[in-house]
């Protein structure tokens, strides 16, 4: 064989082997980002559940105090409802506007019964919605951080040319329209 084709095969074989080596590293590296932001949203899904679970135990004790508050009462029901049938982050957006408006009104009713502010129950419900508050705000941040890595890694060159017939996509932010109202978990002082 000819040397300067042995020097040309080698460096095709080498070239062939360095873009198989990429694409292989690029390819595993966002299925490890796909199943990291999947794993994150599993996260919100979770702590939004467990948010929801506390509300109807929320509603019965306030119920007991401030029956005449029924709109209030069926509010918050709905809300509720919306933020655990929420199956995308920007659905989850809609939800949690909503839902931290019903939990201003509960909040605000609350406030009118002194009795039901000495209530243990309610003290510990308070106490459990706003560490699940906070679980859910830092559930967010992991989420956003892992679709901002997964979407920085499909946007970048030479990525940006082959990723998506590889079935990849970017993914959506979990934004909230007023994200004011969800900075901090309500407060539940009284």
């Amino acid at each position: 064989m000819d040397p300067i084709a042995l020097v040309i095969l080698i460096i095709v074989v080498v070239l062939v082997a360095i873009v198989g080596i990429y694409l292989w590293s690029t390819y595993n590296g966002l299925v490890k980002l796909n199943v990291r932001v999947d794993e994150a949203w599993s996260d919100i899904t979770v702590q939004l559940k467990r948010r929801a679970d506390l509300i109807p135990n929320l509603i019965e004790t306030v119920k007991g105090y401030a029956a005449h508050e029924k709109g209030v009462f069926e509010q918050v029901t709905a809300a509720r409802a919306a933020t655990v049938s929420a199956s995308t982050p920007a659905e989850a957006a809609v939800a949690e506007n909503q839902f931290q408006a019903a939990m201003k009104s509960i909040f605000a009713v609350a406030e009118a019964y002194p009795q039901l502010q000495a209530n243990q129950n309610f003290l510990q419900l308070q106490g459990e919605l706003v560490d699940t508050e906070d679980k859910i705000q830092a559930s967010r941040r992991f989420y956003n951080g892992g679709v901002r890595e997964l979407n920085t890694k499909i946007k970048i060159f030479p990525n940006t040319l082959f990723v998506r017939g590889l079935g990849f996509t970017e993914r959506e932010f979990f934004e909230v329209a007023d994200a004011a109202a969800i900075a901090e978990p309500p407060r539940v002082q009284f």
